[in-house]
C-alpha cells in the first residue's frame, strides 16, 4: 500500500533528484490502523536499506501519519552546508547529524503550536526560500510550486517541472509493473 504513495509523493527522492520528500498518509485512504502504517514503514525500510533511503514517521495523530522519506547521505551533506546549519542553530539544533536532527525536528513538530518551517531544509528546498518564507510569514513569494519561492524563480520553476515529469514517468512505469526497488536509484 505504501508503495503507491511513495510513487505519487516521493518519486523525485526515489530517483535521487531530491534529498527528501514528505506526505501525510491518512488512515482512511486504505482503512488502515496505526499498526498497519508502522508495519508498512518497517517493511519499506528493509527494502530501501540497500538504496540508502530511510522512512520515518515524523508525527501522527488519530487520522494520519506524516511520512518522511530521505536519502541519509545526502541529508547529512545538506545539513552541513554553512547557511543551512546557521539557520538550524537559530531554531535550536545543537548537533549536525541526521539522527539527532530528525529527532529534534520530531520534537519541534510535537511541541510547537506553529509548524517548524525549517523543515524545508530537510526537504532540499533552497535556504533563501526557507528564510524568505520564515521572514515573510508565507507571504510575498515570487511563485509557488513544491514550495514558495523567494529566491531564484527560474531555477525553481525548472526544478518543479523535473519533479512533475519524474512523478509522471514513475507512475507510468510502476503501473506497468516495474517494482519500486527497480525504480529507486542507489545512493
Amino acid at each position: 500500500m505504501l508503495e503507491k504513495y511513495l510513487i505519487e509523493w516521493c518519486s523525485s527522492t526515489l530517483a535521487s533528484l531530491k534529498t527528501a520528500s514528505l506526505f501525510n498518509w491518512f488512515y482512511t485512504w486504505d482503512e488502515l490502523t496505526r499498526e498497519d502504517v508502522y508495519k508498512n514503514v518497517k517493511d519499506m525500510n528493509t527494502i530501501f536499506e540497500e538504496k540508502g533511503i530511510s522512512i520515518e514517521i515524523l508525527r501522527e495523530n488519530e487520522k494520519s501519519a506524516l511520512i518522511y522519506v530521505y536519502r541519509t547521505n545526502r541529508l547529512q551533506e545538506d545539513l552541513k552546508q554553512e547557511k543551512t546549519w546557521e539557520l538550524l542553530k537559530k531554531c535550536g539544533y545543537t548537533r549536525c547529524d541526521v539522527k539527532y536532527s530528525i529527532a529534534h525536528l520530531k520534537e519541534r513538530l510535537r511541541n510547537l503550536n506553529d509548524f517548524p518551517h525549517e523543515i524545508g531544509l530537510f526537504l532540499d528546498y533552497p535556504v533563501e526560500d526557507v528564510l524568505g518564507f520564515i521572514e515573510n510569514k508565507g507571504d510575498n513569494f515570487k511563485c509557488c510550486g513544491y514550495w514558495k519561492v523567494y529566491g531564484d524563480e527560474s531555477a525553481a520553476v525548472k526544478q518543479f517541472a523535473r519533479y512533475d515529469k519524474c512523478r509522471l514517468i514513475y507512475t507510468k512505469l510502476w503501473n506497468a509493473g516495474r517494482s519500486i526497488l527497480k525504480l529507486t536509484v542507489a545512493a
